[in-house]
């Protein structure tokens, strides 16, 4: 009776809830209308999938405990119940047209968890380099160069479990995005004018994590990227707002298998980002004694992303100190194949 209880309340939250939420977010001028959700948000680098272990789930790490300082990235509330002093992370992507992304967290967890889990999270981008040009009536165009933007996001973090099912989290983030500063036109003498074109701006993240008490199962809910508007030139444009609720359980626990040799971690995020169709993403997890892990994952809808791979290897010693690498693998129909590493040092 009451794991139906617990079920019927996910399913009725996770059909009002995001919808309700998002709608509240949008303009309501354009409420109940047609109108397709794409290229109506900017810094979308912010919603990029960073961690291996998370990518290769598809990113359905929102009810996942991994209680390490990678959940500032997805949930904040998972990184409440940590249960060691400090957690490092460091992971590289390397994405479409040659776009790296560099990432590392760091969680700590002074006097045993009395004072909760703080966090701080880092990403940079290098987008490469491009070639500026500006219009010439004598030559149709000028070369000026090379420029190459970047972007950076820092991240204060803070999470505490209030009980032992229920925990809460969040993150403050500072959000820089650098286009460079071009030629805009010319004076009457020939001389060029230049704009800077960089932003920044505050962004907040939440979340909370439910522990039901049924076996492994938890619920959990979280908002990332919440941010005032930012213009470059005309249009405003925010940061990309997303709304998610999560499920996850160890399905071994539903058998008579022994749990310190398999695990069989399903992992399922129904998201509602501001620019998109609302996605499901379902992940899975099996783990060998604890040590190699074998992980896939799916997004539907998709317009390009296919399956998502990855493996992990992780070893804690007697001393505490625990290690782990990641590596994940998502293939894409028109583009080459994305690769992401990652490696977690733990104390």
């Amino acid at each position: 009776m009451k794991l139906n209880t617990t079920i019927a309340l996910f399913l009725v939250a996770l059909l009002v809830v995001p919808p309700a939420l998002a709608q509240e977010a949008e303009d309501p001028g354009f409420q109940d209308t047609d109108v397709e959700k794409s290229a109506q948000t900017g810094f979308k680098f912010l919603s990029l999938s960073l961690d291996p272990h998370a990518s290769a789930m598809a990113g359905a790490l929102t009810a996942q405990d991994v209680g390490s300082s990678v959940g500032m990235f997805y949930n904040p509330a998972t990184m409440a119940n940590m249960e060691g002093t400090v957690d490092v992370a460091v992971m590289q992507t390397q994405f479409i047209a040659d776009i790296n992304y560099n990432a590392g967290s760091i969680a700590f967890r002074p006097a045993s968890g009395r004072f909760g889990v703080f966090g701080l999270s880092v990403v940079a981008v290098d987008y490469g380099e491009f070639q500026e040009t500006i219009y010439d009536p004598n030559t149709t165009y000028r070369d000026l160069g090379t420029f190459s933007p970047t972007a950076l996001a820092v991240g204060l973090g803070y999470a505490r479990a209030l009980s032992d099912r229920f925990a809460i989290g969040g993150n403050v983030k500072y959000a820089l995005q650098d286009l460079g500063t071009f030629a805009v036109g010319t004076t009457e003498g020939g001389s060029l004018t230049s704009k800077d074109y960089s932003k920044a701006t505050a962004a907040f993240d939440f979340g909370v994590l439910y522990k039901t008490g049924f076996e492994s199962m938890n619920f959990a809910m979280s908002v990332r990227n919440f941010s005032p508007e930012l213009r470059y030139e005309q249009e405003s444009f925010e940061l990309p707002l997303t709304f998610r609720i999560g499920v996850s359980m160890d399905m071994i626990d539903l058998t008579s298998m022994d749990p310190n040799m398999h695990s069989f971690v399903l992992a399922i995020d129904a998201e509602r980002p501001r620019d998109f169709a609302e996605q499901l993403k379902i992940g899975g997890e099996y783990k060998l004694m604890n040590i190699l892990a074998l992980r896939a994952g799916y997004v539907f809808p998709t317009d390009t992303e296919g399956v998502n791979l990855g493996v992990g290897l992780q070893h804690q010693l007697n001393s505490g100190f625990g290690f782990a690498f990641n590596y994940a693998y998502t293939t894409y129909d028109v583009f080459d194949a994305v690769h992401r590493i990652g490696i977690q040092l733990s104390l």
